[in-house]
Formats: structure tokens, C-alpha cells, sequence
């Protein structure tokens, strides 16, 4: 268990020991970018999630595992479970298929296509300096850039930005072939529910498929569905109970 793009492994534990508590063994862990492993080794995010997860489970001598990962976690879930034969069941608390998009959700919609350009074009001194200006006119946008600077150990926000287009599951989803659990928010104000429906459009060779939304009158519609986390957990224990049978 794990979580994505600012995580702690602290606020994990709820979730954690609730899952305990019915029954099954839990290993939470701050991967690269993440917490202490940021914070105190300077080990930056990757988009190679297998490999952390990889360790995790040599180190523990795991087999047969689900793996769950919330948030950016739930792009490293399908990146790990693509090249790891030991994950037998994956959990995405909420899809992200693809990042970068998730980047460009906070640029005005008439300069998304210049974004793209100077990416494309590795123009980077221009888009440092057309960033720094949005920054300014959006908090959202402004955490983002200086989160994904820190997590992922780059100097500009451009150096961010290339690595982020890394983060996509279009090229990998096909590799998966475990059991899948797909959740989603309505109103999620960072994913888009676009992605929902594409990632499970790409799972193609997955032994079971279950995607479920949760919805405002479930008052879990936000993002990884605070307001009512426990529905989300019981949705997921349900789940795991079906996936024995």
C-alpha cells in the first residue's frame, strides 16, 4: 500500500489498520519521491514503480499480493502490476492514466496547445518563463510545479514536465493481467473522469475488471473520496472477499 504525487506513509495508516483489522496483512511504503525516502535519503520519483515494489517484495518474501496505490499511486499500481508476476490483484484509489494531462488541467485552455508546442520543441527557457507567469495567477498550478520540482529531484519546471509525460499507462495497460479494481470521484478536481473509462478501456488482458465511481451522494466524489473513505475501504474489502471465490 501506497500513495502518489505528496505522499506519508502516516496518512496511510487509518486505511491500513482497517483493512488489518478484517483480516489481512498490510505493508505500507514511501517509495521513491515519497516521504522519508525523499525527504531524508534524496531519492527522487520515478516512473519505474517496479522497482520499489519489486524491493518490497524481495525484502518481505511476498507472493500472491493485491496491491494497492492512491492517487499518483494509482498509476504506479498499472505500471507495477505490468512487470510483476507476484501482484495478483490491483487496487488504482484513483485511476491516473496520465499525468501530464493532469499538468495541463491547470493551464487556460487557450495555451494548452503553446504548452504542447514547447515540450515538443524542447523550448525550455520559453515555457520556464511562461510558467513561472502562470504560476502566479493559480495556486493549484503553483503547487503543482514546485511539488513535482521537490518529488522528483529537478532543477526547472520544465525538467519536471518531460518527466512527467513518462507517467502514462497507454503503453504498459495491456500488460496487466491480474485482477483490477478501477475507483473513480465525480468531482474529482484532479483527475478527470476521462481517464476512468480510458484506463479501463486499456486493460485488455486482465483476468476480472471491476471499475466503480463514487458520487456526491455517496458524499465521496472528491478526490480519493475524503468525505467518506470509509465507503471507499468497504467497497474495496468487498472486493478482495469476491476476489477469493
Amino acid at each position: 500500500m501506497f500513495g502518489g504525487f505528496d505522499s506519508y506513509i502516516e496518512e496511510l495508516f487509518p486505511m491500513a489498520m482497517t483493512i488489518k483489522d478484517s483480516g489481512y496483512d498490510v505493508v505500507c511504503f514511501e517509495g521513491p519521491g515519497q516521504g522519508v525516502t525523499l525527504e531524508d535519503y534524496k531519492i527522487p520519483m520515478t516512473n519505474e514503480w517496479e522497482k520499489p515494489v519489486k524491493t518490497i517484495l524481495d525484502f518481505f518474501q511476498l507472493d500472491n499480493v493485491t496491491l494497492f496505490g492512491l492517487s499518483l499511486g494509482g498509476y504506479f499500481v498499472i505500471r507495477a502490476a505490468a512487470f510483476e508476476n507476484r501482484v495478483k490483484r490491483v487496487v488504482a484509489d484513483d485511476i491516473c492514466a496520465d499525468f501530464y494531462e493532469l499538468v495541463l488541467r491547470q493551464l487556460p485552455l487557450n495555451l494548452k496547445e503553446k504548452f504542447n508546442d514547447l515540450i515538443i520543441g524542447q523550448k525550455s527557457k520559453e515555457l520556464n518563463t511562461l510558467l513561472e507567469r502562470l504560476a502566479k495567477e493559480s495556486l493549484m498550478l503553483e503547487w503543482a510545479i514546485n511539488q513535482g520540482m521537490h518529488t522528483t529531484g529537478s532543477q526547472t519546471p520544465y525538467d519536471f514536465l518531460s518527466k512527467v509525460t513518462l507517467y502514462n499507462t497507454t503503453e504498459i495497460s495491456e500488460k496487466v493481467e491480474q485482477d483490477v479494481l478501477l475507483l473513480a470521484a465525480q468531482d474529482d478536481h484532479y483527475i478527470p473522469l476521462n481517464q476512468f473509462f480510458e484506463q479501463g478501456k486499456a486493460l485488455k488482458n486482465v483476468r476480472s475488471l471491476t471499475m466503480r465511481m463514487f458520487t456526491k451522494k455517496e458524499n465521496a466524489q472528491n478526490h480519493c473520496h475524503i468525505g467518506n473513505v470509509g465507503l471507499s475501504i468497504e467497497v474495496i474489502l468487498n472486493w478482495l472477499e469476491e476476489m477469493k471465490h
